[in-house]
């Protein structure tokens, strides 16, 4: 059953500027996650691939320094299985508020989602930018 949602909020020590990059930028967010091989287009339409081809996808929409959505899935869901991942960013001076909505991903799915989400984007995102 396609049902899950995820709402996380997240703070990190730098503008929305810096954050939407390494989201969007196949070199930074190959650097915030160790080194992994990453490809992720800088258009709407466009694909994506984290972590090896571990998570893929297409970027919907993309306004810059302010919210990136996307069509996302994890490799070893069934065929043409996909979620929606909608990351807004809010400057709070010099700092962004990353509000994350993770929807419509199988139900079983969410814990291990949401755990996902802080140690393979969040943690590594704020140890990039230390």
């Amino acid at each position: 059953m396609m049902s899950g949602t995820i709402r996380q909020e997240v703070t990190f020590t730098a503008g929305p500027a810096r954050i939407y990059e390494i989201l969007t930028s196949s070199e930074q967010f190959s650097k915030a996650s160790g080194g992994a091989p990453t490809e992720i287009s800088t258009e709407e339409g466009g694909t994506f691939s984290c972590f090896g081809g571990m998570i893929l996808g297409r970027n919907i929409e993309l306004v810059p320094n302010k919210r990136v959505v996307q069509a996302w899935r994890v490799a070893n869901w069934p065929e043409g299985v996909y979620s929606l991942v909608k990351f807004e960013l809010q400057e709070k001076g010099s700092e962004t508020l990353l509000i994350i909505d993770h929807s419509a991903f199988p139900e079983e799915q969410g814990e291990h989602l949401a755990a996902g989400w802080q140690t393979n984007y969040w943690e590594p995102i704020a140890k990039l930018l230390a």
